[in-house]
């Protein structure tokens, strides 16, 4: 497991990363969080509690991401 000093990132991810770069080498800027949407509880609580129980990770929740990642490598 790495561990990086508290000065190596910025954010949720590192900038000098190559792939964190734009076609023409800039830094990708990432959108700020919005903060007009208020945090929903609610939806996380349900969430947490159906991973929690064995409920969340079903076979059409995969099927359905394995589509979805098949198809944004076609597009590419």
């Amino acid at each position: 497991m790495g561990i990086h000093g508290t000065t190596c990132l910025k954010g949720p991810i590192t900038s000098a990363r190559p792939w964190w770069r734009s076609e023409d080498g800039a830094d990708v800027k990432l959108q700020p969080a919005r903060e007009d949407r208020p945090m929903r509880h609610d939806l996380i609580a349900r969430v947490r509690r159906e991973i929690e129980s064995g409920a969340y990770d079903t076979p059409e929740r995969f099927e359905g991401a394995l589509d979805r990642l098949l198809d944004s490598l076609e597009a590419d």
